[in-house]
């Protein structure tokens, strides 16, 4: 097979990241759009030695399970990267993949793998957009990129996004045009307006927006803001950032008040929260807090356990249950998550918390020394999983219990093995659909000690 051939395959998997799989001449080959059970017409667009790339040409059999409604545009782009596989099996293949990880990478087979916990209404669910802006045949649009690529695809309604952040976004788009403020060009390193950032509060209802700008100076933004508040109300933060670096970064850390106020806010499970444009806030608030309720219910917390709240960002995850404890332990690389950590507790009334910024096993290192003897750790680590050095500080600690949150099965898998050599037994996983129409999916396990 050379690259432009087409072959007739059957898709027979789904791979981690919902491309369906083919295998040709002993090749595993991935496709998007395509689903186990469809037989294709497949263009080969890359091969090497083991594995290759195609892309579906024609179908000449359709799976049962293919959601036939969904625009093009979201697979193209990756927002909905799982968005044409229907809501029930979404959440089927979330499972298995937690079941899969478990298995190949932990060589667990003897734990039950719950269902997992999806959405009643699995769109227009995401709290937060960051929108590129940028001129596409002569006129200023608003998208999103191309999968793997930087071409702009023009989009109106982005899907996942609540309905009100897509109002915004294309009612500012049309006062870009009114107002002929230059969109950024990447190659050309010329125009003003990079992104727009738009935060909206779950409960609350108030809308954050953020002009990401290539210098200071904004043409008529008086004007601009007039009509933005007119028209939305809800809107009680405007803020500029200027990123003027060459960078896929979307902001730099350069913000300037425009109007209103620094922050919004919103609640989750009882507390209030301030949020501002560069804190980590779940971007599904419905199923984050059902996510830390699992975590808390797993944890079956007394009002005796002291608790170490690792990655503990703007203390969402430990503030939820600090009333029903005796202390929380927080701590975080980010400082600036901490200081809105602190704000958040002294917002809420809570006084037996304390936090600090540090890399999360030199703290509890630290607090060991001191003494402390917590009776749960709860992690919520990023993507890449726990350090080596963090699971043996952790256990160094000795806790009953540690309850771990995991946005990537491999990782998770990976480091629940690490602990299951160093004494601590994997006892429940509940796997929860965070982001629905994409293929990720968050995870929640229980290890205690043996």
């Amino acid at each position: 097979m050379q690259k432009n051939d087409i072959v007739e395959v059957d898709i027979i998997d789904l791979s981690h990241e919902g491309q369906g799989i083919a295998k040709v001449e002993g090749l595993v080959f991935f496709v998007d759009n395509a689903l186990p059970g469809e037989r294709i017409q497949m263009r080969v667009l890359k091969r090497t030695s083991k594995i290759g790339f195609g892309k579906v040409e024609a179908y000449l059999k359709f799976s049962d399970q293919r959601y036939q409604g969904l625009d093009l545009a979201y697979l193209r782009s990756g927002i909905a990267d799982l968005g044409h596989l229907s809501y029930d099996e979404q959440l089927v293949f979330k499972r298995q993949q937690v079941l899969k990880n478990l298995y190949k990478i932990a060589g667990i087979t003897d734990i039950e793998v719950a269902q997992t916990l999806g959405m009643a209404h699995p769109i227009a669910y995401r709290n937060k957009a960051a929108i590129p802006v940028r001129r596409l045949n002569g006129q200023v649009e608003t998208g999103f990129f191309r999968k793997h690529s930087h071409d702009l695809i023009p989009m109106e309604d982005f899907y996942i996004q609540h309905k009100e952040i897509d109002a915004l976004v294309l009612f500012v788009r049309d006062l870009l045009r009114q107002y002929d403020l230059k969109p950024y060009d990447e190659v050309e390193q010329t125009g003003l307006i990079r992104h727009l950032v738009v935060r909206r509060g779950h409960y609350t209802g108030e809308l954050m927006l953020v002009f990401v700008t290539t210098r200071p100076k904004l043409f008529r933004i008086e004007q601009i803001i007039a009509k933005i508040i007119a028209a939305f109300p809800n809107v009680v933060s405007i803020i500029q950032n200027i990123n003027d670096q060459k960078t896929n970064k979307i902001m730099s850390s350069n913000f300037r008040l425009l109007y209103g106020k620094e922050t919004i806010t919103d609640q989750m499970l009882g507390n209030d929260y301030a949020i501002s444009p560069e804190s980590f806030y779940q971007v599904n608030t419905e199923m984050a807090e059902k996510l830390y309720q699992i975590a808390i219910s797993f944890s079956e917390l007394t009002a005796d356990d002291v608790v170490i709240d690792a990655y503990s960002g703007i203390g969402t995850i430990g503030l939820s249950f600090a009333k029903q404890v005796k202390a929380v332990y927080g701590v975080d690389i980010v400082d600036s998550a901490i200081e809105d950590a602190q704000k958040n507790a002294e917002r809420n009334g809570i006084t037996n918390v304390q936090y600090v910024t540090d890399s999360a096993e030199n703290a509890m290192a630290k607090w060991s020394k001191e003494g402390l003897k917590p009776s749960v750790i709860i992690v919520d680590p990023p993507r890449k999983g726990l350090t080596e050095s963090f699971i043996k500080a952790s256990v160094a600690m000795a806790p009953q219990k540690i309850t771990y949150i995991s946005c990537n099965p491999a990782t998770m898998a990976r480091d629940v093995k690490y602990y299951a050599e160093l004494g601590y037994q994997l006892k429940k996983v509940q796997p929860v659909d965070l982001f629905p129409q994409t293929h990720h999916v968050e995870c929640v396990v229980l290890l205690e000690r043996k």
